[in-house]
């Protein structure tokens, strides 16, 4: 296990994230049992970030989070999030205003037990708050000592931008980390949102890099996926088919598992992104882990892109075609230092 600084900041993060939706048997979740097995497998490996969220197991996994790190908590950057309606009934359970921030951090702490975050995410853009209210009531509680980095989840580049903006105008803490989705198959985030985080210094833990399991090799499997599934067989449309093939074809010249070939192009595409690795099992856990091993031939990588026919659109598109020297003239090609497409 290799290491980064979180954004720009002096914090030391493993190169990928554990995700603890799993942990807690709400669902599609794992036992105590297995969560233990899990985050051993992990820590052994050298893992230090662990990724939770208040509603993730209606609060079991917070909790069993909490239970597992006893004794050792002090060793791991744990990161949790708000914004999700703590109480349907309540108008003020939800959002990313202060009222809610406060109740939603004090109650995550106390299942955690601890009395500080490592890192607290704002998990989605509520376009009902201002972002100048958010992003104070985060610094005042990064002053209080309850939170040493914050960071937002699913939120659009200018957001992102302007908060940053805004927090280093005011002399606020400014989000170290972005969180998006990021696979083969949903690669929306280099349109706007990777280009950004890479210019602002900022980490993106990418979610969902085996597309929901898409990419793990068991619908490329010739008996089917086996056991329980997140998404049904049938759903799949030509798209996913292609891009699961890709997959596994690589796989087999490269004498890894699916799961290791897709985990590794969405590190080799920035060294910006950190795949948050989710499992059932330890087994599987080890698995997806051994693609810090396995670095991507330029062939495959190629071979994997052109399977998922992805384009920027506008502006990405036409900027990268209306370059020199129609644009800025013959001269530019002795431009030294310029910025290539």
């Amino acid at each position: 296990m290799r290491y980064r600084l979180l954004g720009r900041t002096g914090l030391r993060v493993s190169e990928v994230f554990l995700g603890a939706m799993t942990f807690g048997e709400a669902g599609f979740g794992a036992s105590r049992e297995e969560s233990g097995r899990i985050l051993d497998v992990y820590a052994e490996a050298g893992g230090n970030v662990v990724d939770t969220a208040n509603f993730y197991a209606g609060g079991q996994s917070e909790s069993l989070l909490g239970e597992l790190l006893e004794g050792r908590r002090d060793r791991f950057v744990v990161a949790t999030k708000y914004t999700v309606s703590r109480d349907g009934t309540d108008p003020n359970a939800a959002g990313s205003h202060r009222k809610n921030l406060t109740l939603s951090l004090e109650e995550s702490l106390r299942r955690l037990r601890t009395d500080y975050l490592d890192l607290y995410w704002v998990n989605l853009w509520d376009r009902h708050t201002p972002i100048e209210e958010t992003m104070r009531a985060l610094d005042d509680a990064v002053r209080a000592g309850k939170i040493l980095y914050v960071g937002i989840s699913d939120a659009p580049a200018w957001i992102v931008a302007q908060a940053n903006t805004l927090a280093e105008l005011r002399g606020w803490t400014p989000f170290a980390a972005l969180q998006a989705p990021y696979n083969l198959l949903n690669r929306d985030i280099e349109r706007e949102l990777l280009p950004m985080a890479e210019a602002f210094g900022l980490t993106v833990a990418a979610w969902g890099p085996l597309a929901h399991g898409v990419l793990s090799g068991k619908f490329t499997r010739p008996q089917g996926p086996q056991g329980s599934t997140r998404i049904a067989p049938g759903s799949l449309g030509a798209h996913e088919h292609a891009a699961a093939r890709a997959v596994q074809e690589v796989a087999d010249d490269v004498g890894s598992t699916p799961a290791q070939v897709a985990i590794a192009w969405a590190r080799a595409r920035s060294r910006a992104v950190h795949p948050i690795l989710g499992a059932r099992t330890a087994e599987q856990l080890q698995d997806t882990l051994s693609a810090l091993d396995l670095v991507l031939r330029d062939e495959a990588l190629r071979s994997l892109e052109e399977a998922t026919d992805f384009t920027l659109g506008f502006p990405g598109d036409f900027l990268a075609e209306a370059g020199p020297p129609a644009v800025f003239g013959e001269a530019f090609a002795r431009l030294d230092g310029r910025r290539l497409p």
